[in-house]
């Protein structure tokens, strides 16, 4: 007994020294953050006021208190490590903050080796991950959702291109860097990404604005740190930015910055109309408490701050639960001694898992440690107020409504029921502004024009500077159709003496010598490399253009009009038509009987003579005629299209060359002329191997005729290569010349802009329109059809042969009724023939026909029998019936 209340003992003394442990009394938590900025005034408070709220709840931390040890870091990396190495010296079981992005990034190295969680409630910056930084945990949104609803109002504006302006920091650089991917997905882009100091002045900011005002877009995206002071959009109040031109989009620091006024600071607000911005979204915010409540609303990082010491007190909670206490190890080092933290995997661990609501909302984290998202709204600063215009979430996109209150699929990731209220822009507008602007009256749009001297009906300068011609007339109009004025003005590219190079009038665009090009410019593969087109407004193509050649025609042109199976088809027909009227007129008609050599001569010459004239042969036959009709029709049919087509060869043929295509043409290895300033010279070059020296550059219309009819062995050339719109103008007015061939490549014109213009969009929506509605027709026919239109397509050099597809059905036909008439008559003579056989049965004296009969036995022998009594006349056979018929006791005989 003795010895068992001694063993009774030590096990509650070992439980009591090793399985029992006492939790602390305390527990410290650091905080970093400065106290005099924006987020700081709000989280200073709302910190507090957490610490007050857990110490009191019975609930939590039992018998444990919460120690908050905060220091003020003034926005400096310097302070913040030396605040960070002296609050690891005093046990802290986490550091709340730093708010600054870019300290976020210094502390978080320290964190990682230390063990102590770093949890930040207003660092951003997306690229604070969780693989680079495992102690690093966010509760606030990252800058990575912000940007996608930043892209995704961009994009629901339709918007292609917007300025970004962005402090250069890691906040700033990294947020404009997600904003970047996400306008990417979304077919827009950031043109420009202007950079301001941290601490930027309002010199800094001027520079920077006037800067972009050259420039295109005037979609402004600015991401820069909360500023009481509003000395950015003092600036670009002061700069006039603020018409209707201007778009202004601003990050979530403008909202935050709101929340920081009070009612004195409402004039102010008028630099801010037509502003629109997006801030945080919670849910449930300010439940019960609302720090940093003011005349503008509540400052969402101080509810985050709040929230972020709770959900510190339930990971210490359930941690002194699983681990009983907290221990660490000193380390020492040059900065002095410092502790890990033992816990801090399983801090982590706990803390990532946490799920509780806030006063933002439901407090939990995705796997990168960030807070899932809860949505941005969307607001509009109109007459000093600020309103609410709508929501965004990245499941459910731009709604008028809040996201908790839409039902989305969460299987579908395609949003497409964007929608926002009302908003008023700078200047007083709600229509969509344009987003951008290339010219006005001070500086019009400078369009290059080709001085042409020749084809000057395109475009040209004429002797009293006026610019006129197709080209120019199809741009005028299309710009009639933007829904804005476009002022611009044309200069011309030339010397006025030849045809400048479209090649070096493209490129000045590219220089921003030109901001666009008007006239007949071809789209074609280099060009496009460094210019943006817009819709095509004429179709066209390279073409060969000869000399008419006045030779004789072959001497076997007479067959070209069928092609071989035709040929083949048709006389096979001949055949079998001139048997089947043979054996249908056999029997009744004594024209188609005698010797063997008569018939033969017969069956060839009947069918072949009705192409002529009228067979000498009648036809007796009911089957027979009505097969000569069908085969009349189907010959009818075959000497018309054979005509037609014989006299087209023949007249084609006289205009025929030796010419007959490009493959020809460049096989011939004689010069070639081309259109001096074009694209062609470069193609046959570098395209189809067409030596240089066999190039010839002509420079006008005269040129080529003189060209063509001098020829290529009197220092002329064998043919002209050039576009299609060009030619037809040329031939209107030359009917010595054709085109052989058809066009080779296909091509068109348009308008040249810089790239990534909208104008080449915007014109090409207008040409498409012009199109549709018959204008382009009505500009072409006034410059071209003065005297007639051609069809615009060139001459084949011989017209396609007549196929056996064109006339199978007419075949079909034929051969239908023929297989008919030859089954009628088979099944008639059959029936004659077994009655013929039954009577001989009946009676054997009766006559038999033929009167030699084959000796022959079994089926051969009927079969000679069969055709033997085909080949008998059927009136023979009739009276041998008629007898029998009339004589009805000698058939009774037995």
């Amino acid at each position: 007994m003795r010895s068992t209340l001694i063993i009774l003992l030590l096990l509650l003394i070992i439980n009591t020294t090793c399985g029992y442990s006492k939790p602390p009394d305390y527990v410290n938590v650091g905080a970093l953050f400065s106290y005099d900025s924006v987020i700081g005034k709000a989280a200073k408070e709302a910190m507090e006021s957490a610490v007050i709220d857990v110490n009191k709840d019975s609930r939590i931390l039992k018998g444990t208190q919460m120690r908050l040890i905060m220091d003020d870091t003034n926005c400096s990396v310097f302070k913040s490590s030396i605040a960070a190495f002296q609050m690891l010296e005093r046990d802290v079981v986490a550091i709340i903050g730093p708010q600054s992005s870019t300290v976020a990034h210094m502390i978080s190295q320290l964190a990682n080796g230390v063990q102590v969680p770093i949890i930040s409630y207003a660092a951003t910056d997306p690229t604070l991950s969780s693989l680079q930084f495992p102690y690093f945990i966010r509760t606030t949104q990252s800058d990575a959702y912000q940007m996608a609803a930043m892209a995704n109002l961009i994009d629901f504006y339709g918007w292609k291109e917007v300025i970004a302006i962005y402090t250069d920091d890691e906040y700033g650089r990294n947020g404009i860097f997600s904003l970047d991917d996400e306008v990417e997905k979304r077919m827009s882009k950031i043109s420009y990404k202007l950079r301001l100091p941290v601490n930027y002045s309002v010199d800094d900011i001027t520079n920077v604005l006037n800067g972009s005002i050259p420039l295109g877009p005037r979609v402004y995206i600015v991401h820069v740190n909360p500023d009481p002071a509003l000395k950015f959009f003092q600036v670009v109040n002061k700069l006039n930015m603020t018409t209707s031109d201007y778009i202004w989009l601003t990050t979530d620091w403008l909202c935050t910055t709101l929340s920081s006024f009070t009612p004195k600071n409402r004039p102010l607000l008028r630099i801010l109309e037509g502003v629109v911005g997006i801030c945080q979204h919670t849910s449930q915010l300010a439940q019960g408490k609302n720090f940093g409540t003011n005349f503008y609303g509540s400052n969402v990082y101080g509810s985050y701050a709040y929230d972020t010491v709770w959900a510190v007190a339930h990971t210490v909670d359930t941690f002194l639960n699983q681990e009983g206490n907290l221990t660490f190890t000193i380390v020492g080092s040059q900065f002095g001694k410092l502790k890990i933290f033992n816990g801090g995997k399983q801090f982590v661990k706990i803390l990532s898992e946490m799920n509780f609501n806030g006063l933002t909302g439901a407090i939990r984290f995705d796997g990168d440690r960030n807070l899932v998202p809860s949505g941005y709204k969307v607001f509009n600063m109109v007459k000093l107020a600020v309103r609410n215009v709508g929501y965004w979430s990245n499941h459910s996109g731009l709604s008028i409504k809040p996201p908790e209150s839409l039902k989305v699929d969460k299987n579908s990731s395609l949003v497409s029921n964007d929608e926002l209220g009302v908003i008023t822009w700078p200047g007083g507008k709600t229509d969509r502004p344009r987003g951008w602007v290339i010219g006005d009256t001070e500086r019009p749009l400078r369009i290059g024009i080709p001085k042409r001297t020749s084809f000057v009906e395109f475009v040209t300068e004429l002797s009293n500077h006026t610019i006129e011609g197709y080209c120019i007339d199809v741009f005028k109009e299309a710009l009639k159709l933007v829904p804005y004025d476009l002022p611009y003005r044309f200069v011309p590219f030339g010397d006025g003496i030849t045809n400048p190079s479209y090649d070096d009038l493209v490129r000045l665009v590219m220089e921003d010598v030109f901001d666009g090009a008007v006239g007949d410019i071809a789209i074609v593969t280099n060009r496009t490399r460094i210019v943006d087109y817009t819709q095509p407004y004429a179709t066209t193509g390279l073409v060969i253009v000869v000399p008419i050649n006045n030779s004789k025609a072959s001497t076997w042109v007479f067959l070209r009009p069928f092609t071989i199976e035709m040929w083949c088809v048709t006389a096979t027909a001949f055949v079998l038509i001139a048997v089947v009227i043979w054996l249908l007129e056999h029997r009744v008609n004594d024209d188609f009987r005698g010797p063997l050599k008569r018939q033969l001569v017969t069956i060839f010459l009947f069918s072949f003579s009705t192409l002529f004239k009228r067979n000498q042969e009648d036809t007796i036959s009911p089957l027979s005629r009505m097969v000569m009709v069908v085969w009349l029709f189907l010959l009818l049919v075959l000497t018309s299209s054979y005509t037609a087509s014989l006299t087209s060869i023949l007249t084609v043929q006289q205009l025929s060359s030796p010419i007959t295509g490009i493959d020809s043409l460049v096989a011939t290895h004689l010069p070639i002329g081309y259109q001096d300033g074009s694209f062609t010279g470069t193609y046959l070059a570098e395209s189809l191997f067409v030596h240089r020296s066999y190039l010839i550059p002509l420079g006008s219309a005269d040129d080529y005729a003189k060209a063509l009819r001098l020829g290529p062995h009197n220092g002329g050339v064998a043919a002209i290569v050039d576009e299609l719109p060009y030619i037809e103008l040329f031939l209107s007015a030359h009917n010595d010349f054709a085109i052989v061939g058809q066009p080779f490549t296909r091509s068109g014109w348009g308008f040249a802009f810089k790239r990534d213009s909208p104008l080449a969009t915007t014109l090409s929506l207008s040409i498409m329109q012009l199109s549709e509605n018959g204008k382009l027709q009505e500009i072409h026919e006034k410059w071209f059809c003065k005297k007639g239109c051609s069809s615009g397509v060139g001459r084949d050099n011989e017209p396609n042969q007549l196929q056996m597809s064109s006339f199978y059905g007419l075949y079909m036909i034929c051969g239908v009724f023929s297989l008919t008439a030859f089954v009628l008559f088979l099944l008639q003579t059959i029936r004659q023939y077994i009655y013929y056989k039954q009577k001989q049965m009946l009676d054997p004296s009766s006559p038999s026909f033929p009167a030699s009969t084959s000796t022959s036995r079994g089926c051969y022998g009927v079969l000679f029998n069969f055709c033997d009594f085909i080949d008998e006349k059927e009136e023979a056979i009739k009276n041998m019936f008629k007898k029998d018929d009339d004589n009805p006791q000698s058939s009774q005989t037995v």
